[in-house]
Order: C-alpha cells, then structure tokens, then sequence
C-alpha cells in the first residue's frame, strides 16, 4: 500500500485560491508533506503572506497572481508550475470561490448573481482545461474541486451561490469517465464548516438568511468549524495513489472515507445525490 506521508515528496500541486482559507489551509497540509506548491491568487498581498505561513511550515511556494476567471491567466499559471517544477501540475486543487449575492434573485443584478458561476464554476472549468491536456499526456494526475452543500437542500437567497456549487459537482462527474482511460482522476471535496471570510458575510447578511444558517455560521465562527487535520487527510487520501479507483465522487469531510480505500463503488454512491451506500 502506498504511504501517503512519503508519496508527496517533490509532487507539485496547483491550488487556486491558495492564498486563504480552505486553500491555505490545504497548502500547509501539502506543504508539510514535502510538496513543491504554486499559489494563484487575485492579492499579492495575501499571497505573501500565505507564502510566510507555508515557510513556517517547512514548504516553499511559487506564487502567481492571476484570476481563475480569465482562461488566458489560467493557462499562463500552468505553464509557470511546467517552468519552475519540470512538468504540469501532479495535482490541481480548486479552492478558488466566492458567496455572491446573500439576497433574493429578483433583488439582484444579473452581473451580481452571475459571477459566482464565472468564479466557482467557470474558474474550474478553465482550470481543468489547464492542467488536462498535460497530465493525460503524461498519464498520470490528480484533480480536487473544492464545493460546499452540493449534495443538500437549497437555502434562501443562496441561489447564485447554490447554483454554481451544484453544477461543479455534476461538472465532476461528467468528465470524469471521460478521463479514467487516461489514469486521471478527479473528485469533488467538500470539507465541510469552516471559518472563512464567506461565514462572515453570511453573518453579515443575517437579515436576509435563515435562522438555522446563520446559527450555523456564527457556531462555525467560534468553534472554526471542521478540524484542519480532518480535511488535510481527506484531500491527501483524493490526491494519493491509493484512491486511483475513486474518480466523479463527492466526498465530505465527515464520510466514513477510510473505507473507499478497498471499495468496490456503485454507480450511485457517493455523487451528487449523495447516496452513500
């Protein structure tokens, strides 16, 4: 069995929107395992300082500035981890998005409602394009999506960002069998609560929001939500070899996961109707 604490020795490993929240925290998680990481984030200021916490943590990282919302930014974030680290991206993680609009649709301008479809969906799109045609060249990769709820009921005056979340899971699976020949494989991440800058805005838009919602934002504030060691071995477990056979699932922080490295997966388990048996 591979030892995941040693496979990610030198392995590059791609993560947009690095530079904070599930994305930084899933650097340092890399970062300790040896990983050769590249940032892309929109601020240079964060990148930086995402860099020094990487630093503390034994890691280095080459950080691009760039938005996963231009195609023509993405590829050149491709083409600088080929440069710096011999080769495209071993594993890309998409960790880039944003909430949008917290208020009714007809209450929003459809420039407002669309761009968390540019970021949280188009941006992986544009990603995956990216990295693809390199690591089906060279046989061999690792995609994570990072989503939220995907798999749960819609909430009021989430629509926008409901959407986007909704269609990159299903996105996931969709290439996903295009893939398998080529021993790519790649999955959707949900890591459950945790303290980002969305919590705070969702707080921020209490009045608009659910009571159980916003109960659940202000606990996830103060606890900071799922454990960082949790999500950290859930992604190391997507990103290792010992989850080859795993592809065009959904998989969340609190799943009984440890169990797929064996398993034999129906057609059904473990997608966007979150049937997990």
């Amino acid at each position: 069995m591979t030892h995941i604490s040693q496979e990610f020795q030198n392995k590059s490993v791609l993560i947009t929107g690095g530079s904070r929240g599930i994305g930084k925290r899933l650097a340092i998680g890399f970062a300790r395992l040896g990983a050769r990481l590249a940032l892309m984030a929109r601020s240079k200021a964060e990148l930086d300082l995402a860099h020094i916490e990487i630093e503390q943590n034994g890691g280095n990282a080459l950080r691009i500035r760039g938005d996963v919302t231009d195609p023509e930014q993405m590829a050149v974030a491709v083409d600088r981890v080929r440069v710096t680290y011999g080769g495209v991206p071993d594993i890309l993680i998409c960790a880039a998005g944003i909430a949008g609009p917290l208020q009714a649709f007809l209450q929003t301008s459809i420039k407002q409602w669309t761009e968390p479809l540019h970021v949280n969906l188009l941006g992986v799109v544009y990603a995956c394009r990216a990295v693809l045609p390199g690591m089906v060249e060279r046989r061999r990769g690792k995609i994570l999506v990072v989503t939220c709820d995907g798999g749960t009921a819609p909430k009021l005056n989430f629509s926008s960002y409901a959407t986007a979340k909704t269609a990159v899971v299903r996105f996931v699976e969709a290439i996903a069998p295009e893939l398998v020949d080529h021993n790519v494989q790649i999955n959707s991440f949900d890591p459950g609560p945790t303290y980002t800058s969305i919590t705070d805005e969702v707080i921020r838009a209490g009045d608009r929001l659910e009571n159980s919602v916003v109960a659940a934002a202000v606990e996830t504030r103060r606890t900071g939500g799922a454990s960082a060691e949790q999500q950290i071995k859930l992604a190391e477990f997507l990103a290792s070899e010992t989850s080859n056979h795993v592809t065009g699932r959904l998989i969340h922080v609190d799943d009984d996961w440890k169990k797929l490295r064996n398993a034999v997966l129906k057609p059904d388990a473990y997608t966007l109707r979150r049937a997990t048996r």
